[in-house]
């Protein structure tokens, strides 16, 4: 095992703190060493929480250490920490088969009515509410980032042309919101998919496309990355574990990977997924009570150390009780004086740090 500087493999944080040498423990979980050529993944190829060894996951170990060693952080307008906003947009048409019959069964009738028209009426399409997500973050000074997906007909979860959403990328975009790229089931494992999605929704949005995140989270360790950062991406935030919330290689803060492989970092900064809507409801399966502790907790725990906790909350998921969820966590964030920003702009703020 050779001497290792953590912080000179976080290229964002270098030159702030001393930090000791030969800590394998804390080396191997920066990395990610049990993730290579892991024989054991779920059933999409990914490595979930239940295979890893790291247990202690509600707790950011990396990020502990460093500021343990003096790292010192500044947000802009002396924001206490930072919150990355994200939304994956996966469906923008709904089944209209499916929420029909639901529908009936829960005897609402008018939207059992509304829901085969949505696609061609937009006021009946409750997916269709990039305008209502951004007024409902600017009440709270807040900017997010959303990722489409650029799949063609017949790829697995096909739903929209990217092409047909020009008039709202570039709402988005003009606005103030970061559009950037959800890539398909097999984009993470793909530089010619990644290169061909990225260029057909820069064409349609008419600017570069800097951040990613993949489709299921879906992703390999350390090769995504690198074929990312090959395909032209100045940052992912894909990394994050699909079945629990929280830090999954002990980092709260944006970081550059580091490939235990080759010896080198590489060219892409990660800004760490923390919590997924669907993590909390579908995976884990709590009520809304628990699920609204332990949101509160990993929100203590990032602003304890600083850091930067990203959240994704689909466009599916902003009706109802799930709307009202993510409402307070921007309520709750806002209280905290965190900077309520996109993946685009944490990026920018960080790559700024470094060459400052």
């Amino acid at each position: 095992m050779e001497n290792y500087d953590l912080i000179n493999c976080c290229n964002q944080l270098e030159g702030n703190v001393e930090i000791i040498k030969k800590r394998e423990d804390l080396w191997d979980l920066y990395t990610k060493k049990e993730e290579y050529n892991s024989p054991f993944t779920d059933k999409y190829g990914r490595f979930p929480y239940y295979l890893s060894k790291h247990r202690n996951i509600f707790e950011p170990t990396i990020s502990q250490f460093l500021i343990g060693n003096n790292l010192e952080l500044e947000y802009p307008e002396n924001k206490n920490f930072a919150v990355c906003l994200t939304h994956d947009i996966d469906v923008i048409y709904p089944d209209r088969i499916v929420p029909s019959a639901r529908a009936i069964l829960e005897r609402k009738f008018s939207d059992a009515f509304k829901i085969p028209f949505s696609r061609i009426y937009r006021p009946w399409n409750s997916c269709w509410n990039f305008r209502q997500i951004m007024d409902l973050e600017a009440k709270y000074g807040a900017k997010s980032s959303f990722y489409f997906l650029a799949l063609n007909p017949g790829e697995q979860d096909f739903n929209y042309r990217i092409e047909d959403l020009e008039p709202v990328l570039r709402l988005i975009s003009d606005s103030g919101w970061e559009v950037g790229l959800h890539g398909g089931h097999e984009s993470y494992n793909s530089f010619e998919d990644l290169r061909e999605k990225k260029r057909r929704l820069e064409k349609v949005l008419g600017k570069e496309v800097i951040g990613y995140r993949n489709h299921f989270l879906r992703f390999r360790v350390p090769n995504t990355w690198e074929l990312l950062s090959k395909a032209g991406f100045k940052y992912d935030s894909t990394f994050g574990y699909p079945d629990c919330p929280g830090f999954r290689n002990g980092m709260c803060h944006p970081f550059r990977p580091y490939n235990f492989e080759t010896g080198e970092k590489i060219g892409i900064l990660e800004i760490p997924l923390t919590i997924m809507d669907r993590t909390l409801g579908s995976y884990m399966r709590l009520d809304l009570e628990n699920a609204w502790r332990l949101a509160k907790q990993l929100i203590d725990t990032v602003e304890k150390y600083k850091g930067v906790i990203t959240i994704l909350w689909h466009n599916t998921q902003m009706q109802g009780e799930n709307l009202k969820f993510y409402e307070n966590l921007l309520k709750y964030c806002s209280e905290k004086n965190a900077w309520l920003t996109s993946g685009e702009n944490i990026c920018n703020f960080w790559e700024s740090r470094v060459h400052s």
